[in-house]
């Protein structure tokens, strides 16, 4: 690292970043692209990573494959189209409602599906002629991870990204045998505990894909710092895309 050089950092919990100054061990510091600007980089941090480690690590998703990211204009979701895109995948996305419809397609997916109007399965069934999804990145859990069991393929993998519909699904382990599908945890926050040069070794591919122009981070606004409980409510009222950023100045 040189003196003025443009970097993102990770501070611990439980006070993380939200503070006009942090310290942090400088292996918690990333160098980033001259090109990306500050909220690019922050919006970069963990979403990227944890798409890039589920698509590529995990589900070892090929070119070829078909993909289907639940809650495609999210953080994780927008991340995972455009890295899925980028690894040569058909893209299928779901989201809710027309404006975050469009923002999958923006993002690069081929199909997107508003699951308030449409069922995605039988949706995923038409556009694959049958077969189904070779790899399903799934962030909400319940009853998305129940559906998305019917429009699996065969040999097919069901990433666990997280529960952000509230309830933790059950699988019955006769419908995985019977149908040849994998279920695959993807906890980045453990895997970056244990391997903290892969941390490093991601980022870097990050910021080449980035400068490539294969990856662009989804901002929904940029709230000024002394507007953290407008943002807060914003994001708690379901109405965003992609990520909410704070600060806006940095110098």
């Amino acid at each position: 690292m040189n003196v003025g050089q443009k970097v993102l950092a990770r501070p611990k919990l439980p006070n993380g970043g939200l503070a006009e100054f942090v310290v942090v061990g400088e292996d918690e510091v990333f160098a980033v692209p001259e090109s990306m600007s500050f909220e690019e980089a922050s919006a970069l941090f963990i979403t990227y990573q944890t798409s890039y480690y589920a698509l590529h690590h995990r589900a070892k998703l090929q070119p070829g494959e078909v993909l289907l990211v639940h809650a495609g204009a999210g953080g994780v979701g927008s991340a995972a189209i455009q890295l899925g895109k980028s690894q040569g995948a058909t893209v299928i996305a779901t989201a809710g409602g027309e404006e975050k419809v469009n923002q999958c397609l923006e993002q690069g997916a081929d199909y997107a599906i508003d699951y308030k109007d449409e069922d995605f399965v039988q949706r995923v069934k038409d556009l694959t002629n049958g077969k189904g999804a070779d790899v399903i990145y799934d962030p909400v859990g319940g009853h998305v991870f129940d559906r998305s069991r019917k429009c699996i393929a065969f040999d097919g993998r069901i990433l666990i990204v997280g529960f952000a519909g509230g309830t933790i699904p059950e699988a019955p382990m006769n419908h995985a045998l019977v149908k040849n599908y994998s279920l695959v945890g993807v906890h980045w926050g453990y895997y970056a505990r244990l391997y903290p040069e892969g941390v490093h070794d991601i980022h870097e591919e990050l910021c080449r894909l980035y400068e490539k122009g294969d990856i662009k981070p989804l901002l929904y606004n940029v709230f000024p710092f002394d507007e953290v409980p407008s943002a807060l409510t914003a994001l708690g009222n379901r109405t965003t895309y992609g990520k909410l950023v704070i600060g806006g100045t940095f110098s």
